[in-house]
């Protein structure tokens, strides 16, 4: 046949998301103004013939030849209704149809299409790919349609045509539309029987995976189901033996547990109160498990055992030196406890505050009193905290509550009379969950712990009898009412001396003994500690002391690792191979004070420091600059200290002029460090006395004191703390205020004979001591006294070092 005889011109009917197949129904939905008369013109035609295409995109309402895929199918409307809107129509697809081109000037598509017939390619590749497909398809149509009365193979007999058959298959597994399109326009049987292929495959896999799906989900439910059948008939059986079920079991022995137990009166009734509603619930009820929790908690606190004392003094004083160097003052008041305890065993057990700089063995001071004691050791860190629920617990009506940390401490301790250490308390802080210091108010009270209630537990609990010790760096972020709960006592820094004795004692033996070396084979004469402490640590403790120990234990190791026979002194100046260059040094910079600069002495929370605080003339300036992170307190000083000076300046020989036509800037290092407190006030005064009247202030000395307006010296915290740093520093002449010198009895009898102490009442005091040039200066009536002062103080030096 001619291509002029197989062309015809039909009216066009494009489809969206959809691709007729020949040989194939169809049912549409037409209501477009275009389909409509498209449809219109095919009926009033001998034979209902309508060319049926594809659109590239559903968003085209009135599609061009552009928006048209070329190859589409002739079809016949084999079935129309009218109704609302549009037209039902049922159409069959006869033959494959290439778009030619699209004739104009109608009010719907009328194209020429060029018909193309069915492949009709054959041979051994296509047969074979044609029977898989079948084989394919029958495996999919069982898998659907178990109880079909045709199979497939019966469906496709009657279906000679192989692309016939393949089109069904094609619209039996609901290809896309894309694969639909690519279908319909296969050039031969091959393409056409590669591309279905692809698709039963992979319908097939879908197929398989949610039977899998569907019979793990039967099994399960089939599971459960006799699972449950079968508990029942166990129940049943175990009724008729006179046995317990699970539930039954278990009610019975929390039951034997609160009989057994010994509880107060208030705790036991509660017990039995919710043990009979545990009873009554099923154990799927979600209080089920809450309410049996509950009771567990009851059951595993230790509301009325003890352990009982050791109070034999002299063990606890041996296990107290054997576990820590010095500390008299804190070893004396744990044997007063003990003392105590002995002669009344009902004492309440005292609140101990460990204070004190970091490294100097607060934490592990706590686990020596409870071993002296004999006591259950227990640690909870507060740092940190800021949920008040973390120390009361959790209301029982909250999805996971639990007790709070020291019922649960109490209760790993399994006795109602533990040593609980309450670490870094002043770290503690509030927000919007409450704020724990104030839940420790209660807890650390011995007045009122005794009833202490848990928001969990919800019942009194008696914590009197538990040893409370905290520790903290500072006592400053300690609230005023939790500061006056507990006793303070102050662990202060080691001296040098002291630090080689623990050094010896304690911390050479631990790293040795966590590297594996022997006594033998590393020695550390005292020379190699000293010079640790002095060039490569500058702390009150012995922390960072200890790790540089171990630095050096860990290079020596190396060396009997790799062969090495014998023994490794270390010397001082071997250190450098091990720990490096040295990091803290004499200060050198300062052996040379000039005017305005003068050396003062500050508390910090890593124990004491020495600070040297500056001062410069600004000409043709006004008023005070401060710098260095100063705190409102520190800043008052400054500003009290040079009122005190300026109304002073015609006794100190300070030209006035000087003082109103020049400002001054105080700096503070270092500036990156927060400063804050009063200590710093009577070295303010000296640093602007010396700036004033152009005289040095003493390199060999520092000082610590507050200054009143009136020019009175204040005593000062932390002279202990203060007193070490100076002497670590290699300053050995302080003035301190006359108020503090009781303070100096908690050093030991060494420290104080190398130093120098001078005591001052009044500024002028200080000044005479710090600034010595300064004597020839002063004016007016005190200058006699002060002579005599110093005097006075000579002559007890002299006779002192006599």
């Amino acid at each position: 046949m001619s291509d002029v005889e197989r062309a015809a011109v039909l009216p066009v009917l494009p489809l969206k998301n959809s691709v007729l197949f020949p040989h194939l129904l169809m049912p549409l939905a037409v209501g477009r103004p275009g389909s409509l008369a498209a449809i219109e013109a095919a009926l009033t035609s001998e034979d209902k013939s309508i060319f049926v295409v594809a659109q590239r995109s559903a968003e085209v309402e009135e599609p061009q030849q552009s928006d048209l895929f070329a190859i589409g199918v002739t079809a016949v409307i084999k079935r129309m209704e009218r109704g609302e809107g549009g037209m039902r129509l049922i159409i069959q697809g006869i033959e494959r149809a290439e778009l030619a081109a699209l004739e104009p000037g109608e009010k719907y598509l009328k194209a020429n299409v060029r018909l193309l017939p069915d492949p009709t390619d054959e041979g051994t590749e296509v047969e074979a790919l044609h029977r898989e497909v079948l084989g394919q398809a029958s495996r999919i149509h069982s898998m659907i349609d178990q109880s079909a009365e045709l199979s497939l193979e019966q469906i496709m007999a009657q279906v000679g045509d192989m692309m016939h058959q393949i089109y069904l298959l094609a619209s039996m597994i609901s290809l896309g539309f894309e694969a639909s399109q690519q279908l319909l326009e296969a050039p031969t049987r091959l393409a056409a029987l590669r591309l279905i292929y692809e698709n039963l495959r992979h319908e097939a896999q879908v197929l398989e995976l949610r039977q899998k799906i569907a019979m793990q989900a039967q099994n399960e439910m089939g599971r459960e189901q006799r699972e449950y059948m079968l508990r029942q008939q166990m129940r049943a059986i175990q009724e008729e033996l006179g046995e317990q079920s699970p539930e039954q079991a278990d009610s019975a022995e929390l039951r034997r547990r609160l009989e057994e137990a010994d509880l107060p009166d208030e705790a036991r009734k509660e017990a039995q109160r919710e043990l009979g509603r545990l009873e009554r619930l099923p154990t799927a009820a979600p209080d089920y498990q809450i309410t049996r929790a509950y009771l567990e908690l009851i059951l595993e606190l230790p509301w009325q055992k003890y352990t009982e004392d050791n109070l034999d003094l002299a063990r606890a004083r041996q296990i107290l030196d054997e576990d820590h160097y010095d500390l008299r003052e804190l070893k004396e008041r744990i044997i007063e406890q003990l003392a105590v305890l002995k002669l009344n065993p009902s004492a309440k057990a005292p609140i101990l505050c460990l204070v004190g700089p970091p490294g100097v063995g607060k934490t592990s001071l706590g686990q020596s009193i409870a071993r002296a004691l004999g006591r259950t050791f227990e640690r909870m860190s507060l740092g940190g905290l800021h949920d008040e629920a973390e120390l009361r617990g959790h209301r029982r009506t909250y999805i996971g509550a639990m007790p709070g940390r020291v019922l649960r401490a109490i209760r790993r301790a399994g006795v109602a009379n533990p040593l609980l250490l309450l670490d870094e308390i002043d770290k503690v802080g509030s927000d919007y969950r409450g704020d724990p210091a104030a839940a420790l108010l209660e807890i650390l009270d011995p007045a009122q712990n005794n009833t202490f209630h848990d928001n969990y537990l919800d019942l009194p609990f008696d914590l009197s009898k538990v040893m409370f010790i905290t520790t903290a760096n500072t006592l400053d972020t300690i609230p005023r009412p939790l500061r006056d709960r507990m006793e303070i006592l102050r662990v202060a820094g080691y001296t040098d001396e002291e630090k080689i004795e623990i050094a010896k004692r304690y911390l050479v033996p631990r790293q040795l003994h966590e590297t594996g070396l022997t006594a033998e084979q590393l020695v550390l004469p005292d020379e190699t500690l000293s010079r640790i402490i002095h060039r490569y640590t500058r702390e009150a403790g012995v922390r960072e002391l200890e790790r540089m120990i171990g630095r050096v234990a860990r290079k020596t190791a190396v060396r009997f690792a790799e062969g090495y026979q014998g023994m490794v002194e270390v010397g001082p100046e071997q250190l450098t191979e091990s720990l490096g260059p040295e990091r803290f040094f004499e200060e050198q910079a300062r052996q040379k004070l000039p005017p305005g600069v003068a050396a003062g002495l500050a508390w910090t929370e890593a124990g004491g420091d020495v600070l040297y605080i500056e001062a410069v003339l600004l000409p043709e300036q006004k008023g005070l600059t401060l710098t260095g992170q100063l705190g409102e307190v520190m800043q008052e000083s400054a500003k009290t200290a040079q009122s005190y000076i300026a109304s002073k300046s015609a006794e100190l020989g300070i030209d006035a002029a000087t003082i109103r036509q020049s400002g001054v800037h105080i700096h503070v290092p270092a500036g990156a460090i927060p400063k804050d407190g009063p200590s710093a006030g009577v070295t303010m005064a000296t640093a602007l006395a010396s700036l004033y009247t152009g005289l040095s202030a003493r390199s060999d000395t520092a000082m610590t004191g507050e200054v009143t307006l009136t020019g009175l010296v204040m005593p000062v915290g932390g002279i202990k703390e203060k007193v070490l740093a100076a002497r670590r520093a290699g300053i050995r002449r302080l003035i301190l205020p006359k108020r503090n010198e009781h303070d100096l009895d908690e050093l030991a009898e060494q420290v104080r004979q190398e130093l120098d102490i001078i005591y001052a009442e009044r500024i002028e005091d200080v000044l005479l001591a710090a600034v010595p040039d300064l004597a020839s200066r002063l004016t007016g009536p005190s200058t006699a006294f002060r002579a005599s002062t110093d005097d006075k103080r000579m002559v007890a030096k002299e006779a002192e070092n006599h």
